[in-house]
């Protein structure tokens, strides 16, 4: 017999050998199932957290060329504020459909409006333009909700950039994880912005995000049924393949998850609601082979559930990107 002395390796092939317990199977009532793992993801992820008054201030309002931009803040927990803005277009209807725009890992949420603090913004927008998932969503005539995610831009420590590992460790350590956090943020301020935004159409609400923001659209729409389409770009992909192969930030990991759920089995609590992915054919973090065994689970998911058309994988042609015209090609085909 061979002895290994390889820590590392070990861990991970009794990670890959762990047959998660709440993976759904055919024997048992789909709604039932829904029912049961959404309460374990909940706890998972540390939620729910203390709900307190949202003390909603708009600090300014702006007027520009196609919209109108709106600066506000929402407690979400007590004495936590999370700054957002929220983009509504010129519009004669009464009320307009909404997107969320969720950050991943970098500069903060300005990214998301198109607009630059400094030199390497510049760049970073001159480079991918794509990152201003706001703008693309006023292009598509979509009010835009903007949040800063917690360690990004504004919320980080030095209020702007990434700070996500230090507060992990603290939050794991108090029975939290950061992307429960985020989740939670994003449920109360759609609360907020429904009841005072009259403007805003309830039904039909769009979730997309590229990466970290994609992970947080995955999970915030397996929680809050009020997402009605789910488009997270480079982010889904299972678990074995991608967060425990490789490094990855710290606000990744949700402690014991895989002893219950592999990624695409999560995706039963978003259907029978319509999931569409993107993903990059050269993304190296989540590696094609990984995402497209992740989308078979969805796939059986979505079969189960009687919602076989509801779910799409689209491939983008390059790496780490956000696919941002390939997602909302597919919205408006999901929508005819």
């Amino acid at each position: 017999m061979n002895k290994s002395f390889n820590s590392h390796l070990y861990e991970y092939k009794r990670f890959c050998d762990t047959e998660p317990k709440l993976a759904y199977d055919a024997t048992r009532s789909f709604s039932i199932w829904q029912k049961n793992a959404r309460e374990k993801l909940n706890e998972l992820l540390g939620l729910p957290l203390e709900i307190c008054a949202p003390d909603f201030q708009i600090e300014y309002t702006k007027e520009k060329e196609d919209f109108t931009e709106y600066r506000f803040t929402v407690q979400t927990e007590p004495e936590f504020y999370v700054p957002c803005h929220l983009l509504v277009p010129h519009s004669s209807a009464d009320r307009v459909p909404l997107t969320i725009c969720l950050s991943g890992h970098g500069a903060g949420m300005h990214i998301a409006l198109g607009e630059t603090k400094n030199e390497e913004d510049e760049k970073c927008l001159a480079e991918w333009p794509h990152r201003a998932m706001a703008l693309r969503a006023i292009k598509e005539k979509c009010a835009a909700l903007v949040i800063e995610a917690r360690n990004f831009g504004e919320s980080s420590i030095d209020g702007y950039g990434v700070s996500c590992t230090e507060a992990a460790k603290i939050a794991i350590l108090a029975g939290r994880t950061v992307i429960g956090e985020r989740v939670w943020d994003c449920m109360r301020i759609l609360d907020v912005v429904l009841e005072k935004f009259d403007v805003l159409e309830k039904d039909g609400i769009v979730c997309t995000g590229n990466s970290g923001g994609g992970t947080a659209t995955y999970y915030l729409a397996c929680l809050d049924e009020r997402i009605a389409v789910a488009a997270p770009s480079c982010s889904i992909c299972d678990f074995e393949y991608s967060i425990a192969a490789m490094p990855h930030c710290m606000c990744n990991h949700i402690p014991g998850i895989r002893k219950y759920f592999e990624m695409g089995d999560l995706a039963g609590l978003i259907a029978p609601r319509n999931l569409i992915i993107a993903a990059g054919v050269e993304d190296k973090i989540f590696p094609k082979e990984g995402t497209q065994k992740t989308f078979e689970t969805i796939q059986r998911l979505y079969t189960y559930a009687g919602a076989s058309d509801a779910c799409a994988l689209v491939w983008g042609k390059f790496g780490h990107y956000n696919y941002a015209d390939l997602l909302w090609e597919k919205i408006h085909a999901l929508k005819q």
